[in-house]
């Protein structure tokens, strides 16, 4: 095994971790005091117009509803993708979806609470496609990719390509027993010496070349 190399893109607290790439930006520290979203270590946004605007992207995201996006580690996000909270949400099961009580003009109606699916979990290692849409109460599992244009608003199984409107599973990445051993390994949450030691075996197809960094 080689010496760890020190460099700046180690620290997932950079803002860019490509200098000649600004349309990259390290999430987690742009959204670091944002109250609705948490985003894990390494996880990047790429948008051709500004990454630091990424919260834009995150719709109906008020702090009188209880909801929140939670991204993980090693996500990979493209330009236009986004992430729908429960404040757009209407009635779909009454005689209008119109939001009458929210005005104050039309007498005292009273719906009950209003639709609540619960927040947005995006798993570990999570690539998602350009322009694709995360509606609410969906959780992506790890290793998950969302196709381009996609709009998910069911949950997705670890290591699974989706993709249309809404989305459908298309096809898994790899073989049942591969996935099976990835979500054992949690190589995520290795330290980041062990994932930069194990980086060319997580670029290749053998999961037996990445247990023998398990960490025992």
């Amino acid at each position: 095994m080689t010496a760890p190399v020190s460099h700046p893109a180690l620290d997932p607290m950079m803002r860019t971790p490509l200098p000649a790439a600004p349309s990259m930006a390290y999430l987690k520290p742009l959204v670091a005091d944002h109250p609705k979203i948490e985003a894990g270590d390494f996880t990047y946004i790429h948008s051709f117009e500004d990454p630091e605007r990424f919260a834009d992207h995150v719709k109906y995201a008020f702090d009188f509803i209880e909801d929140k996006l939670v991204i993980g580690k090693f996500c990979s996000i493209a330009h236009g993708a986004s992430f729908v909270l429960n404040g757009g949400n209407h009635f779909a099961d009454r005689l209008s979806s119109y939001p009458f009580s929210i005005f104050g003009a039309w007498g005292e109606p009273d719906p009950g609470p209003w639709p609540n699916k619960g927040g947005i979990t995006i798993g570990h290692d999570v690539w998602i496609g350009w322009d694709a849409v995360i509606m609410p109460g969906v959780t992506v599992g790890p290793g998950a990719i969302i196709a381009a244009k996609s709009v998910v608003t069911a949950d997705v199984e670890p290591y699974t390509i989706v993709g249309g409107n809404p989305a459908r599973p298309i096809r898994k990445r790899l073989p049942e027993a591969d996935i099976e051993r990835l979500l054992e390994l949690k190589w995520w949450d290795w330290p980041v010496e062990t994932i930069q030691a194990a980086s060319d075996a997580l670029m290749k197809a053998d999961v037996d070349a990445l247990e023998r960094f398990t960490i025992t």
